[in-house]
């Protein structure tokens, strides 16, 4: 169905990949992982077209129709959220011009001759079927319901895409793109800004999905339950591993361990052999033989060694203890004003208790006000209602969207972490930002010129060297590729603070948490044990 063949790709001169080979046949599901920048992005944008290839093939079977979802939705103006998704059935959309301009002409048919007549009725009998065979009649209901699948309430149907936030265009964006029912749909972080309800959604509705599919995704388990297999892009290559995401870990660290044994054998072997001639080679007797194992050296194939991978280095620093109460808050209740001056309810009268190294996942649907309880605790805004209470000897350290808005563009991401570490010395601060992944020249890049993946890790680099006995974590994960998030999660659970969070990593959660604040219905209930614990009590 679509064969990518002998692709390279250079950016400033630099291989992205070369001879980049795969392909994706008629139903399979395709992960696409690699760590940020390794050009996971950039090889979607060559198969759509948006980018060309310095060399090798792209080419999609005749006939066969692919849609397309990106993290940038572009400008949306001038729809109904609704009329906007159906726009996005490009194809339909022409048929059923070309209908109405038959139908306009058949209005006027006063002096069409009769074979004229025949003709126009033949050719919009022909556009009928093919507008019914794209389910054209039924086009709008399947648009509401992927619209209410992706959380866009049916009374929001109808309103014009200005009035939604950036988060919720994406969702109409990604609604747009599922309309399509195409026969390869491409998928580039299709789980960024959606609540774990639309997620669970999402994933039903792509495991359902009889087309292919070639998606990015830096969550795990959402992954892990839909493909089949696992296209790897790192250091320059694409390598095809046939399973889910788990079973690539553990084929590609079997692959490793057969590359070293070949490695260390054919080392051995090349050692034996060139002892062999340095022993012999000026001796007469032994001319042929020396001859021979020299050809031989000549024509071997050297294995080469597979290089480490880089990966995020945390060290976390000795934090003070504080008071047994780390966070009391009661009768909080938080209300915003919305567009109109009116004041719109998050959330009132919660009353709840963090106890000292409890880590708990604060979970609930978009809107429920979870980050808003993160900010009013982290006095980032503050509350309408009730008051909050931090215990003695705690220090806070705060991770979420206002943390990455506030950095200083203008500084470079060395003077952004002296900064906010004042006393450290410039060697202890080029040594965090290389366990970081910011190495060489990287430490000079301006803040402005960072991806989002990069300035989450500037932003942990110097969090996480704080010695903050209490994290407030609003989305840790958003931005960072799979192994960074496995990095930070083990962090995580060798911290010995108290840790408050959002996210909606299912697998992030479940290996984090060991307590769970749902809000809901705005109050708060808490749930004790773990986060697959909370699952089964609410059987969710």
């Amino acid at each position: 169905m679509l064969h990518i063949s002998n692709v390279t790709k250079l950016i400033n001169g630099q291989p992205l990949y070369r001879d980049a080979s795969f392909e994706v046949f008629a139903g399979e599901k395709v992960g696409l992982v690699g760590p940020n920048g390794s050009g996971k992005t950039t090889l979607l944008r060559l198969i759509i077209g948006e980018e060309r290839a310095d060399s090798g093939s792209i080419s999609l079977q005749n006939k066969m129709t692919l849609s397309y979802f990106s993290q940038n939705v572009g400008e949306m103006r001038g729809r109904k959220a609704l009329e906007e998704v159906v726009s996005g059935h490009q194809n339909l959309a022409k048929v059923n011009q070309e209908m109405r301009l038959l139908e306009k002409k058949l209005e006027d048919s006063a002096g069409m001759s009769d074979s004229e007549m025949e003709s126009t009725l033949n050719k919009l009998g022909d556009l009928q079927h093919d507008f019914e065979k794209m389910g054209g009649y039924d086009i709008e209901a399947r648009a509401e319901e992927i619209l209410t699948g992706l959380g866009i309430a049916p009374i929001d149907h109808h309103r014009p895409v200005e009035d939604f936030s950036g988060g919720q265009k994406m969702r109409i964006a990604l609604a747009r793109a599922l309309i399509v029912m195409p026969d390869i749909i491409l998928m580039d972080e299709p789980t960024n800004y959606l609540d774990m309800e639309t997620i669970l959604w999402l994933e039903q509705w792509l495991k359902n999905f009889k087309g292919a599919i070639l998606l990015t995704t830096h969550d795990r388990e959402f992954m892990n339950n839909i493909v089949n297999k696992i296209v790897e892009v790192n250091q320059e290559r694409v390598t095809v591993f046939t399973g889910n995401y788990d079973f690539y870990l553990r084929e590609k660290g079997i692959r490793k361990q057969q590359n070293e044994a070949s490695f260390d054998r054919q080392q051995a072997m090349l050692k034996k052999e060139e002892e062999f001639i340095a022993r012999f080679k000026a001796r007469a007797s032994h001319a042929a033989q020396v001859q021979s194992r020299v050809k031989k050296l000549e024509k071997i194939d050297q294995i080469t060694l597979q290089p480490e991978e880089e990966e995020m280095a945390v060290l976390l620093p000795d934090i003070p203890r504080g008071g047994n109460d780390v966070i009391t808050f009661q009768n909080l209740g938080k209300s915003w004003a919305d567009s109109q001056g009116a004041p719109r309810l998050v959330f009132q009268g919660l009353n709840g208790l963090v106890a000292r190294q409890q880590k708990i996942a604060v979970v609930g649907i978009n809107g429920a006000g979870k980050s808003t309880l993160l900010k009013i605790i982290a006095g980032k805004t503050e509350a309408t209602a009730g008051t909050v209470t931090i215990g003695p000897s705690i220090n806070m350290g705060y991770f979420g969207q206002f943390t990455l808005e506030n950095l200083t563009p203008e500084y470079t991401v060395f003077e952004e972490v002296q900064a906010k570490l004042p006393r450290a010395s410039d060697g202890f601060v080029r040594n965090l930002l290389a366990a970081f992944l910011f190495k060489g020249d990287d430490v000079f890049k301006k803040v402005r010129h960072l991806s989002g993946g990069e300035k989450a890790r500037l932003v942990l680099a110097y969090l996480l060297t704080i010695p903050h006995n209490l994290l407030l974590l609003d989305e840790p994960t958003n931005h960072l590729d799979i192994k960074a998030r496995e990095v930070l999660l083990d962090a995580l659970k060798r911290y010995q603070g108290t840790i408050l969070f959002v996210s909606h990593d299912r697998y992030f959660l479940k290996e984090v948490a060991n307590r769970v604040f749902e809000v809901s219905n705005k109050a708060i209930t808490l749930y004790e044990g773990n986060y697959s614990e909370y699952l089964a009590k609410t059987k969710k």
